[in-house]
């Protein structure tokens, strides 16, 4: 982001409050931030805020600003467009050519390569009305990059799909857009969450995973270019917004199973952070086991039967030009572990780590790693966040991609 020129379009929406945090977080990125407001922007928020945090003039009149070509120059100034909130009208606007204010005229102005990100931030009725829709779609046509909104409880009262993302998701998505897109045109299949085997109709067997590591690998992934499919087990994570990553819920062993293998001729690589349970009881009981009301001391024995190694089977189905990564969660001997799986499943690498220590492992957005090579070399991450840790796991996928040596 250092040196990065931005311009931010703030529209009219009640949501252009947190446009003066994404100003203030791009900023403190480096980003060099300029703001065009449209005049019903300017009745919610001040023009002096977006000042404060960005130290650039803001500009929101075609006509009383000192600079005769105003439009020209925040168009010549921009290496990417991001408008937040983008209401309504001003997608229409924008699909129709409409200049009517600065903000639309800069629009046009653009030169054709500028990247253009709206973010549509309004009632649910109004995004679904058929023009808005339409309006949508055509931009899209276009080139136009839309980052989805969130659903919950809008400004008006009602609940439903339409708000603003938060200024560190809509930050984060810019971030992403930017990115040098080293794997574009790859395939990448990665797992993700903890199993359920069903005991009966509401209890399982399952585990602690909460699906994080999966998530940020696909997230990283994406924003490298790839094209990801996201196999994930029951988690509480939300659908990520990337269109370039395909999700897919399961959640048996053997659901994930079934859909790997049917996969996996068709990726360049496969990263496995899934906890599969490797254990499934052999009859799930209908409707819901009922204690005894006399017996205290009632026990019930649960038989349990192997689930398929999935990692084990597509390593056996692994081509040359295929790339097979698995994760190892241990609590002792690790580094045995490790190295017995790189050659038992046929990996290229492994992720290890130790889900006795604090800050790693399940449910926290932290980790401690090894990854483990075949040729027995090795490289110990330090603690860092899930997300630092996918970039490092995918730097060494890349460079296998080159061809060359993973170290």
């Amino acid at each position: 982001m250092e040196g990065k020129k931005i311009l931010l379009g703030v529209t009219g929406g009640i949501a252009a409050f947190k446009s003066i945090s994404v100003a203030s977080l791009l900023t403190k990125l480096g980003a060099n931030v300029r703001v065009a407001m449209t005049e019903s922007a300017m009745k919610l928020v001040s023009p002096k805020n977006f000042h404060e945090v960005t130290k650039n003039p803001v500009t929101h009149d075609l006509w009383k600003e000192t600079d005769l070509h105003p439009h020209i120059d925040l168009a010549n100034f921009a290496e990417l467009v991001l408008i937040a909130p983008a209401t309504a009208n001003f997608i229409a606007k924008m699909a129709h050519g409409i200049a009517d204010d600065l903000l639309s005229t800069t629009m046009l102005a653009l030169k054709s390569n500028t990247p253009v990100l709206i973010a549509p931030a309004m009632n649910t009725r109004m995004l679904e009305h058929p023009a808005t829709r339409k309006n949508l779609e055509i931009l899209k046509s276009r080139g136009v990059k839309i980052i989805e909104p969130d659903s919950g409880l809008l400004a008006c009262g009602d609940i439903g799909r339409g708000r603003l993302p938060e200024p560190q998701d809509l930050v984060e998505f810019v971030q992403n857009f930017l990115r040098k897109k080293t794997l574009e045109g790859k395939q990448i299949l990665i797992t993700a969450g903890g199993t359920r085997e069903r005991l009966d109709s509401v209890r399982f067997l399952g585990n602690p995973s909460s699906g994080k590591m999966g998530f940020a690998l696909a997230e990283e992934s994406a924003a490298r270019g790839a094209d990801v499919v996201l196999l994930t087990a029951p988690t509480f994570l939300s659908e990520p917004r990337n269109e370039k990553i395909k999700t897919i819920r399961v959640e048996s062993a053997l659901e994930m199973h079934d859909a790997a293998i049917r996969i996996f001729p068709n990726v360049d690589a496969v990263i496995m952070t899934a906890a599969v349970a490797d254990f499934r009881p052999s009859k799930v009981f209908e409707g819901k086991i009922k204690k005894s009301k006399d017996n205290p001391d009632e026990k019930i024995k649960i038989e349990l039967v192997r689930n398929p190694d999935i990692l084990l089977e597509l390593g056996t189905r692994k081509t040359p030009n295929q790339v097979l990564i698995g994760f190892a969660a241990e609590m002792n001997d690790l580094e045995t572990y490790a190295r017995d799986k790189i050659q038992r499943k046929n990996l290229d690498f492994i992720v290890a780590n130790d889900v006795s220590k604090s800050d790693a492992g399940f449910a926290v957005d932290t980790n401690i790693a090894t990854i483990f090579f075949r040729d027995d070399s090795k490289i110990d991450l330090p603690l860092m966040e899930k997300s630092e840790l996918a970039g490092k796991i995918l730097d060494q996928l890349q460079k296998i991609f080159e061809g060359g040596n993973s170290i």
